[in-house]
Parts: C-alpha cells; structure tokens; sequence
C-alpha cells in the first residue's frame, strides 16, 4: 500500500505560520509585563518554532529539490512565503499578542487534532505531538483574556480593542486552499465558538467587522512581513553556507 502524501504547499503554509508566529513572539523576550510571563511566551515561540522546523523539513522532503529548513525559511522572499496575515502584523501591545494567540492557538488546536489522525503518518507525527503543545498555548491565551478582559475599567478597554484590531484577519484561517487534506472551513465552527466562550466568560464582546482581503496563502503580504524576514534572514543571508 502507498502512503498518502499531503502536497507540499499545505504543509509548507502551516510552516510558515508558525515560524512567522515565532518570530513575533520573540519579541516578548525581556519585555513582558513580569518574568514568568517573559518566560512563558518566550516558551510558546520556541515550540512555535520547533513545529516550524519539522513542518519546513518534511516540506522540503516534499518538494523534492533538496532544499533543507534553513533555506525555506531564510532564502525564501516575502511573496514565496504561505503564512496568513494573522500571524505576520506586529504585536507590541500585550493585549493584541495575547487576543492573537487565543485565536491563532486555538486555530491550530483544532487543525492538529484532525491532521494527527492523517493517512499521511509524517504529518500525523507532526501534529500528534504539536496538538499537546498547542493546548498550553490556548489555555494561557484563555488565562490573560480572562484576566484582563473582567479585570480593571483599563485593561477591559485594551483588550476589547485588541480583539477588534485582529479579528478582521480571523477569516482567513478558514479560506478553501486546494491543497489542503482537510476542508479549512470545516474548523470555522469549532474554533469560533471555543473562542467566543473565552470572550463571553471575560466579558468581552465577539467583534462584528468586515475580513481583510487576505491573501497570505498565494503569496500576498503586507509590508510587515518583508520588514520581519529582513531581520531574521540578515545574517544567513550575510554569511552564505557558513556554520557554527
């Protein structure tokens, strides 16, 4: 019997959204309002990367061209890059960083778990093992909204807005993509009524705002990701085959 294989530019899509997603919570790194929380998202992004780095290794397997991690994810340009917009705008305000991740983190839960029971066993091993990881992330995620959501006049406003600032980039994740395994739209259920029992429970409000136009998954960006990888591909790119 022949393994299914899962074509690369899915596999290749979910990689990028998490090494994007990363790479922003990276940012975090000595400057989250305490330590344990500095240490917490600093943890959320390593595990965002290690999902990454499998994700981006079997997408090359995939590819076939012999292309590694190391150069999909530095020697690749903005537009060759599969990530939703979701994930790629930054997030210097706490409140957007944790409201991102309660959605994004979610998203993946739900997409992890149906991927773990794939006919294709790579991607399953990938996703057994993220999903368990990915739980941690939605329940920190749940955490801070409640906290911050039915805490004081102040962060109730801020995370209110912070919910209306990403959720015109919510729809994106459920998109139709023709290389898919499974049916994105599928999860939209799901995943939007876990997300609104957070929001209920913290007193916030489900925004009602029109999607963004998107395009993340066909190589569209906004100008934010290019500013991302020029940071992150700089010395790769300044240092060609060296190692460490």
């Amino acid at each position: 019997m022949t393994t299914p294989v899962t074509p690369a530019g899915f596999v290749l899509g979910l990689a990028d959204d998490a090494l994007v997603s990363a790479q922003r919570m990276g940012w975090w790194i000595s400057r989250a309002p305490e330590l344990e929380e500095d240490l917490a998202l600093a943890n959320i992004g390593l595990d965002q990367l290690g999902q990454a780095r499998a994700l981006l290794t079997y997408a090359g397997e995939l590819e076939g061209t012999g292309r590694t991690e190391d150069d999909l994810a530095y020697l690749r340009d903005d537009r060759d890059f599969r990530n939703v917009w979701l994930v790629e705008r930054p997030q210097t305000d706490f409140g957007v960083t944790i409201a991102r991740l309660l959605v994004f983190a979610t998203w993946q839960s739900e997409l992890y778990a149906a991927l773990a029971s794939s006919a294709d066993l790579t991607l399953a091993g990938v996703a057994g093992k993220a999903v368990k990881e990915v739980a941690y992330h939605v329940d920190h995620a749940r955490l801070w909204t409640l906290r911050l959501g039915d805490g004081t006049e102040e962060s109730h406003r801020r995370m209110q807005d912070a919910l209306d600032a990403e959720w015109p980039y919510v729809e994106e994740l459920f998109v139709a993509d023709p290389d898919a395994p499974i049916d994105p739209a599928t999860l939209r259920d799901a995943v939007l009524g876990r997300v609104g029992e957070v929001v209920a429970a913290a007193t916030l409000t489900v925004p009602e705002v029109a999607p963004s136009v998107g395009g993340g998954r066909r190589g569209l960006h906004t100008e934010h990701l290019g500013h991302l990888l020029a940071g992150m591909q700089h010395l790769h790119r300044s240092h060609p085959g060296v190692t460490w």
